[in-house]
């Protein structure tokens, strides 16, 4: 998996900065949301990023349109659907609208312990 490394653009954050919102940090924790959509790249395939002393591995990074999120998308992001998702995503971000053809940077992960 490491090789797709090289097909993907620069990474425009840290890793630190991909969960911060304190309840993602524990649906992570819990394994309820394996899954972070952002605006840029935060990370890496097989990097690490440790919340609250656990270690949670990088295992896929890929781009999607927001028009392309399924529920189960949104149930990867620790949400019961596309809309529960899209309502708490415009909440954290005041102003934003959801735009179906705006590119995100999926980042899939899960516990290494």
């Amino acid at each position: 998996m490491t090789d797709q490394n090289n097909t993907l653009p620069p990474k425009t954050c840290t890793i630190e900065k991909l969960v911060t919102v304190d309840a993602d940090v524990e649906k992570v924790i819990n394994g309820e949301k394996t899954a972070t959509r952002r605006n840029g790249r935060y990370a890496d395939i097989d990097e690490v990023m440790t919340l609250k002393g656990v270690k949670i591995v990088v295992k896929n990074v890929y781009a999607q349109m927001l028009g392309e999120v399924t529920d189960q998308d949104a149930m990867q992001e620790g949400y019961e659907n596309v809309e529960a998702y899209k309502q708490a995503i415009l909440s954290i971000h005041p102003g934003m609208t959801w735009e179906p053809d705006m590119k995100v940077w999926v980042h899939e992960y899960e516990r290494t312990e």
